[in-house]
């Protein structure tokens, strides 16, 4: 918000994966083609735009609007969805993501304390299917409705500049000072089924009712402090986060596949630290480290068989800052980026029924992996 001038800016994410399980053995352990359980790589598009709207208003206070919104798949695919049970194990973390938007606004409250507040829009889709089969599977009077709602979360967000607020006509140490605070209430992207199927052929006419309630996509509330200090041409930043992931258990209570696994969640806290260093007029450069514990508690959701690692994410970054680019009135600003996530050894037991002969299994795995990120942004001052 300290820029006045509006912005429009185009990202694009991508993941690569390599999550893998060592078995140690066990009862009936399922085959599996090599370590790597998954390695499915992973794009997402975003698109996000500020722009001050004080000039509709009667007041000289400036307006901010903002949204962002994010695709999957290179822009291909809005609907990410999968929630199911697995023999083999199954991440917690680091698979597709639904089509997401947040939109929001921001202002100058007093001097030096800006505030902000916007929400986080995910859908919750419905499903009825009404049909007569036969025993053959021969279906007639066929009827399906799909719905889908928009379910709305706040984020709610304050930044003070420590030296306008309290120093603004005298210099002092505290205008290099920066800190803030974000709430993001939880959301997730949630499906329901209900279907009926209508058999004449037997007794009566008795009809086949199907309802299945489940959760794919979960963000927990967070709440994040961070402060910020400018040391000439740079600024190192510290940030703590607390995710309040405990509820997700509350959620899966009502999650028709993953109600029976009673799995268990915990409430973590994520420190990071990063620096960033102007060269010169145009180029910057940064960095960060950041720890993250993982969420999941259970070491054993049996038939779910989800496996979790604690994370090392390590964080190189730059932006380049066009003053006078060819054709464009305002500078043109190119971010570019590069994380890395170690996943640490965790143990954890795969056990359930096996779907195609009922047999029960149970084996001692190890999961880790590695994951790298590639980012970049294109941004056009207006």
């Amino acid at each position: 918000m300290r820029d006045p001038r509006g912005e429009l800016t185009a990202g694009l994410f991508h993941a690569e994966h390599e999550l893998r399980v060592d078995s140690q053995g066990g009862l009936n352990a399922p085959t599996r083609e090599g370590d790597v359980l998954n390695d499915t790589p992973s794009q997402q598009v975003l698109i996000g735009m500020k722009t001050d709207l004080s000039s509709v208003t009667k007041y000289n206070t400036p307006f901010y609007l903002g949204f962002m919104a994010g695709v999957e798949k290179f822009g291909q695919e809005m609907l990410a969805f999968q929630s199911g049970e697995s023999e083999e194990g199954q991440f917690l973390n680091y698979d597709r993501q639904p089509l997401f938007l947040n939109i929001g606004g921001g202002l100058t409250l007093w001097r030096g304390i800006d505030v902000g507040a916007s929400v986080r829009v995910t859908l919750h889709a419905e499903a009825a299917l009404n049909t007569d089969t036969t025993l053959g599977g021969t279906t007639s009077r066929e009827r399906l409705e799909v719905s889908a709602k928009p379910v709305l979360r706040p984020i709610l967000g304050v930044n003070v500049n420590w030296g306008e607020t309290f120093c603004s006509h005298t210099p002092c140490w505290m205008e290099n000072l920066d800190t803030a605070l974000v709430y993001k209430g939880y959301s997730n992207t949630r499906t329901s089924v209900d279907a009926n199927a209508t058999i004449p052929e037997t007794l009566g006419g008795d009809g086949l009712l199907l309802a299945i309630r489940t959760i794919d996509s979960f963000q927990p509330e967070i709440v994040t402090a961070g402060a910020q200090y400018q040391f000439g041409r740079a600024r190192v930043a510290l940030s703590g986060e607390f995710q309040r992931w405990s509820r997700l258990e509350r959620e899966f209570e009502g999650d028709t596949i993953k109600s029976r696994a009673n799995i268990e969640f915990r409430d973590i806290f994520i420190p990071r630290i990063g620096a960033e260093y102007q060269v010169n007029d145009m180029l910057s450069v940064s960095t960060g480290l950041a720890y993250e514990v993982s969420p999941l508690k259970s070491t054993r959701t049996e038939n779910i068989n989800y496996l979790d690692n604690d994370r090392i994410i390590v964080g190189f970054g730059g932006a380049l800052e066009i003053a006078n680019p060819p054709v464009l009135a305002f500078p043109l600003r190119l971010d570019f980026g590069y994380q890395y996530h170690h996943l640490r050894d965790r143990d954890f037991i795969i056990s359930g029924t096996r779907s195609s002969d009922g047999e029960p299994f149970e084996e001692l795995v190890t999961a880790d992996g590695d994951v790298h990120v590639v980012a970049g942004s294109i941004t056009i001052k207006f």
